[in-house]
């Protein structure tokens, strides 16, 4: 887990990463200074918001990279190559909030598809459904900000892989959980 102190270090860190990129075109070296956690292999998302609205989301969920270059290279991503959105420009950024999602190693469930949702628990655990070449993720805050049900976490988290939703159902679909420690910047910085 990080402090809210790291946490706040960790926008900070996303910020600076996405203004470099927007004005330079060029990539953020992380500051010496960070904390030690920073140094640690963490999956991460960074999500970009406008007026409360997605204006971006991307990231990592397995801990392949140090913290601190998983969050800078997200931020970048969610800003200028989420597939869904037009790239961030210079002008609006100001007006964009950025929530970090530290995540916790995913965890592949090994019940019977039925049994499933008993596993999630909504606003603790984000889901990852793989099937074939087909994978999809869906954060925790996600199925919060929705008031979805477990059923409707996993069907929806299916359809965002491209799947039918109710392919959780089959036997060779895998689902894993995780966990996200949210941090966000306030809407007035």
């Amino acid at each position: 887990m990080l402090t809210e102190e790291e946490g706040a270090e960790g926008l900070k860190l996303a910020r600076a990463a996405i203004e470099k990129y927007l004005r330079e075109n060029s990539s953020l070296n992380a500051p010496g200074d960070l904390p030690a956690s920073f140094e640690e292999k963490r999956g991460v998302f960074v999500t970009l918001n406008k007026y409360g609205n997605l204006r971006g989301c991307i990231g990592y969920p397995y801990p392949v990279f140090k913290l601190k270059d998983a969050i800078i290279d997200a931020a970048i991503s969610a800003a200028v190559s989420d597939p869904r959105f037009p790239s961030v420009t210079k002008a609006e950024f100001e007006d964009i909030t950025i929530e970090l999602t530290v995540l916790s190693t995913p965890r592949m469930l090994k019940v019977k598809p039925k049994d499933l949702p008993e596993q999630i628990e909504i606003g603790r655990h984000g889901l990852i459904v793989k099937s074939g070449i087909y994978q999809g993720l869906l954060l925790p805050q996600v199925a919060t900000e929705y008031n979805w049900s477990a059923e409707e976490f996993l069907c929806q988290t299916c359809w965002k892989a491209g799947l039918p939703q109710d392919a959780w159902l089959e036997k060779d679909t895998e689902v894993s959980t995780f966990e996200g420690q949210i941090f966000r910047e306030g809407e007035k910085r």
